[in-house]
């Protein structure tokens, strides 16, 4: 039996199968890496002489915070936090819930959380309320992708990477039922999937 066969990279590239559905590309790595480089760059100015801690939340922020700290010039501490909202979910449920907290001190900090996609706003929600208790000096959110369409919520994002519409992507750390993150693009379920 062949366990990658639902996995499958069709030549050229431009789209792959994962869990028996087909995506398309939808950014491609160059595009990304390029928005990368400008939205370090915008950190880099507003954070100058500062010590920030960039809490990144655990799955899918993880390769995003890796390439972008790598375009940084500047000193940073890293931590992380797990969330759980989609489960193996091509939908946020709305319901939150902390599976890892951070394991550093935050008090007196600048704190910049790193997403990986936000998409009904109850996460940034969910996480603001808990890191304001730990007394930051600031708080700021930074996410690689937004669905402005689906949130519900009145979320405040300081750094946005791509605004995208409200339809299940893959790929760049972002997984479907924990496959597909190891994708160096993001792919896009057609109009005719969920």
């Amino acid at each position: 039996m062949d366990r990658n066969k639902d996995n499958l990279v069709s030549p050229p590239g431009n789209t792959v199968v994962v869990n028996g559905e087909v995506f398309e590309l939808f950014i491609d790595r160059e595009t990304i890496h390029r928005r990368i480089r400008e939205l370090a760059g915008a950190i880099m100015a507003d954070y100058s002489g500062r010590f920030p801690v960039f809490v990144c939340v655990l799955k899918g922020g993880f390769i995003f915070l890796a390439d972008l700290v790598r375009e940084m010039d500047m000193d940073c501490e890293i931590d992380f936090i797990r969330i759980a909202s989609y489960g193996d979910a091509k939908q946020s449920s709305g319901l939150v819930t902390l599976e890892k907290d951070v394991s550093g001190d935050i008090s007196g900090r600048h704190v910049i959380i790193v997403e990986d996609i936000v998409d009904t706003g109850r996460s940034v929600e969910f996480i603001t309320e808990l890191i304001m208790k730990r007394n930051p000096l600031s708080l700021k959110f930074l996410t690689l992708l937004h669905k402005p369409e689906s949130t519900e919520v009145d979320v405040r994002l300081d750094y946005v990477g791509f605004k995208i519409p409200s339809r299940f992507v893959i790929g760049y750390g972002l997984d479907y039922a924990q496959k597909g993150r190891n994708l160096p693009a993001i792919y896009i379920l057609p109009r005719n999937g969920t």
